[in-house]
């Protein structure tokens, strides 16, 4: 119970509420405790009170039932004695004897006086009353020497006492019977200290009888009642239920005529009459409680809205910080309540201060100080329906070498210049540093020209010279430029600018917008990534090869495996669209294994058709530090029926050279022929090519195509097939496409040629098919 008191309590939300009953409910409790143990005081002062007194007046009964039993005895005792009178009970005188019965009944007030003789007779003045009973009431004098007691006539108790009449033998006995009626019990309550019941009860039909008919439960509860204290002798008092409620009673049993009867005189007094002297006393107690209760719950509310009304400002206070308002709250008190206030006041304010160093940090580039990306988005948000509106960022060329050579101190003071220049130039718009050397900035214009227009114009006062450190420095920056569309998000049209930096710098230009077409879809292109593993599985996957032809033998010897994707919804996929991405995600180890295992396949079923030819396929530098790729080389290459030539290009050595150069060690010793692809373009070193021991030198197709035009890519051409076979290493030329060209690369000493005038890249079949026809008759019918 008290653990649901305490739960209901728990649910109170108001504190004032929950504090004024929690102080009510435990002054009730104390009120209720002192009550139950004044009520139990009294109570049992009432009731000890109450016993005494109905001890006291059963002692009272005893000594009045004794006299009236003398009184009745001497008066039978004087009857009995007298000659006359027994002459008269010899002779069966019934008038004398009524007579002297009647005046002697009179005298003493004694409600029954008659004779019994011994044959059963019966002389009294109503002997047709007593004659019913003579016979029991003649055995039960036999049977007692001093026969007195309780005998029952007519359903009333008597108080009987008889004396024989001797004549000289006994003639019969003179009985003197008082009732037992309200009027003598009345005058024996009179005796009593206090307002008592008194009652006699005798057993009739197996219950005891006292008086009117009583309820089953009362009923049940006298018999018990009685029975046990005549059965015990006991004659404490104890508490009955009785018609007028619970009361507190004694039982004394009383001497009867017959031992089967039973008898006893019965005193109660209520409870409720035993605590009628103290019920004022109670009122008044209950009436004072009441009152202090009142007191209580009154001054407990005031108690608690004098705590709970601080704690409630404060609590609004709060709420106001959570919402980011100012949350100070004014308590003048000096208690705990206000140095609490104090306390959230300082706290607030040290949290607003914390949130505007935090809100700065957020919107700013630590290193600069100027607005950083996010600021750049919001600025961009806000201005929204200003009108047209272009997001430009503005790279700082050369940036790493001006870090170098300044230090990154002086570089990012070199940033901030660029950004307060900007923002000084062009003071409606917005400025963020987005990235190391790169500073956005959002303006407004009326259309993309304008846009293009403004910045031109900017850059010629944006690129002056800096004075940083004491030193003056030069600034070059490139321009991306992207418009905000309506529904794009502001980090889109961000990144839209900043690819259209990338394309700016590819592009060798000053300013670029973003151009969509050229970038293509990199959502899309990564998807392929995906995809890839189920292609080949798939079959979408080929292995292409293009003819080599040997300019020496006069015939096709080799051919260069090439991966073609044949997509299920694009189309057929360049090479150079996934091949890259497949780098960049590591697929490209996946693809290599299954090129080279397909090429292996390809080369024996050449052979099968008659064809031995020696098939190339191309590696990538990202697999010349892979170990396990070269394991899988040193299995496979045996399996094969040709020779295998890997494709690798000076590139992909640069990264780590020392790895690289084992692992095509490695190759060379699984007798893999190696092949210098792509020579000529991009960073072909000639300590790179003496360094790679490999067997082959392709020179690339972007010398080969003006070879016959230009003078000094044909000495460039002809050097270097002298410099490979110097080296001992086999020349072939790549896209050869006239027949000039092959006449001139023939007369120049290469050893193959590989191009559309030989054949384009084609699957197994087609392969199988060109073979057929003599490649130089192809060529003379050209």
């Amino acid at each position: 119970m008290l653990r649901a008191a305490l739960n209901r309590l728990a649910m109170i939300r108001h504190l004032r509420t929950k504090l004024t009953v929690l102080y009510a409910g435990l002054f009730g409790l104390t009120l209720l405790l002192i009550s139950v143990a004044v009520f139990s005081a009294i109570s049992g002062a009432a009731q000890r009170q109450v016993r005494g007194e109905l001890v006291a007046s059963g002692t009272v009964f005893d000594r009045v039932w004794s006299l009236r039993s003398d009184q009745l005895r001497q008066g039978a005792a004087l009857l009995s004695r007298d000659f006359g009178f027994r002459e008269a009970v010899a002779t069966r005188d019934s008038a004398t004897i009524v007579s002297a019965m009647e005046n002697l009944r009179s005298r003493f007030r004694i409600d029954r006086a008659f004779i019994i003789g011994t044959d059963g007779a019966v002389t009294a003045a109503d002997s047709d009353k007593i004659t019913p009973h003579a016979d029991a009431l003649l055995s039960a004098l036999y049977e007692s020497e001093a026969p007195q007691g309780i005998f029952i006539l007519d359903g009333a108790p008597y108080q009987m006492v008889a004396t024989p009449i001797l004549s000289p033998d006994l003639i019969g006995w003179v009985v003197f019977a008082a009732r037992l009626d309200d009027a003598e019990l009345k005058g024996l309550e009179r005796l009593s200290a206090i307002p008592l019941d008194a009652a006699v009860v005798h057993r009739s039909g197996g219950h005891w009888v006292a008086g009117a008919p009583l309820a089953a439960r009362q009923q049940a509860g006298l018999d018990r009642f009685v029975g046990g204290a005549l059965t015990a002798r006991n004659v404490a008092p104890a508490t009955l239920d009785t018609p007028q409620g619970a009361a507190i009673a004694l039982a004394k049993p009383l001497p009867t005529l017959m031992a089967k009867d039973g008898a006893a005189l019965l005193l109660t007094y209520p409870v409720s009459r035993a605590f009628a002297p103290y019920r004022p006393l109670l009122a008044t107690i209950g009436l004072t409680g009441l009152l202090g209760l009142v007191l209580v719950v009154l001054g407990s509310w005031s108690l608690a809205r004098g705590v709970t009304r601080p704690i409630s400002s404060l609590d609004e206070a709060a709420r106001r910080l959570q919402r980011g308002e100012d949350g100070h709250v004014m308590i003048d008190s000096q208690d705990e309540i206000g140095r609490l206030a104090e306390s959230f006041n300082l706290m607030a304010t040290e949290i607003r201060e914390r949130e505007r160093r935090i809100t700065h940090l957020a919107l700013h580039d630590a290193e600069t100080g100027l607005p950083n990306r996010l600021s750049l988005e919001r600025a961009i948000d806000e201005r929204r329906g200003e009108g047209p509106l272009f997001v430009a960022v503005l790279g700082i060329e050369r940036f790493a070498h001006v870090r170098g050579a300044i230090g990154y101190a002086l570089a990012a003071q070199v940033v901030r210049e660029v950004g307060e220049r900007l923002a000084g130039l062009r003071e409606e718009g917005a400025v963020a540093r987005l990235s190391t050397a790169v500073v956005g900035l959002v303006f407004s214009a009326p259309d993309a020209s304008a846009a293009e227009a403004m910045v031109d114009y900017l850059l010629s006062d944006l690129e002056q010279p800096l004075h940083v450190g004491g030193d003056a420095i030069d600034v070059n920056l490139s321009v991306g430029l992207a418009a905000v569309e309506a529904e794009a998000a502001a980090a889109a049209a961000i990144e839209r600018a900043t690819i259209a930096l990338d394309q700016t710098r590819a592009a060798k230009r000053k300013t670029a917008f973003f151009d969509a077409a050229a970038y293509g879809d990199p959502s899309s292109n990564l998807a392929l990534m995906s995809g890839m593993l189920s292609a080949i599985r798939s079959g979408h996957i080929e292995l292409y090869h293009q003819p080599k032809y040997d300019l020496r033998r006069r015939g096709v010897h080799a051919a260069e495996g090439l991966v073609r994707w044949r997509h299920p919804t694009r189309g057929m996929l360049r090479p150079d669209l996934f091949i890259p991405m497949a780098e960049e995600t590591g697929h490209i180890r996946v693809l290599t294994d299954w090129v080279l295992r397909q090429a292996v396949q390809d080369q024996a079923t050449l052979a099968k058709a008659g064809h031995a030819l020696d098939i190339a396929i191309n590696i990538s530098g990202r697999l010349l530090g892979d170990n396990d790729f070269a394991d899988l080389v040193a299995r496979t290459v045996p399996q094969a029926t040709g020779k295998l030539t890997f494709e690798i290009t000076e590139t992909a050595v640069i990264e780590n050279p020392d790895l690289a150069l084992q692992i095509l060690d490695r190759f060379r010793e699984a007798g893999v022929s190696i092949s210098i692809d792509d020579f000529g373009s991009g960073l072909s070193s000639l300590a790179y090519l003496k360094q790679i021991r490999g067997h082959e030198l392709k020179i690339d197709k972007s010398l080969i195509t003006d070879v016959t035009e230009s003078q000094r890519d044909a000495l460039i051409v002809r050097s270097t097939i002298d410099l490979a076979h110097s080296l001992g290493l086999k020349v072939t030329a790549e896209g050869v496409e006239t027949a000039n060209t092959f006449q001139l690369l023939a007369a120049m000493g290469c050893d193959s040629i590989q191009g559309y005038l030989i054949a384009k890249p084609q699957s197994l079949n087609d392969l199988v098919d060109f073979l057929r026809v003599d490649p130089a008759e192809r060529l003379r019918h050209g």
